[in-house]
């Protein structure tokens, strides 16, 4: 889960899950599912964020360009492009680590 040392390196690890909605981000852009972009809590938007999955080792970087995710125990909610590329869409979450670029 979120470790505050790893936090003060620009690091941490936690759960993800993904969404594909098609309405505004926090940034004001539509949600484009395809895109490589995320959610998160507190991170400023337009962030880069590299994004590894702990299960399969693939990585991916995504842009933070809206808020969330509200659900307890996840650290970010990847598009469903940031997710497929990171081969969990079928189980629909997943522990990751990522690190802020």
């Amino acid at each position: 889960m979120f470790n505050a040392a790893s936090a003060n390196a620009g690091s941490a690890c936690g759960g993800a899950s993904w969404y594909a909605l098609n309405s505004r981000t926090a940034s004001g852009e539509r949600m484009n599912p395809s895109a490589l972009t995320a959610a998160h809590r507190t991170l400023p938007l337009g962030s880069r964020v590299k994004v590894t999955n702990q299960r399969n080792g693939k990585t991916v970087v995504v842009r933070i360009n809206d808020r969330g995710p509200f659900v307890r125990g996840r650290m970010i909610d990847l598009s469903k492009g940031a997710a497929s590329r990171l081969g969990f869409i079928g189980a629909g979450h997943t522990s990751i680590c990522m690190a802020r670029l």
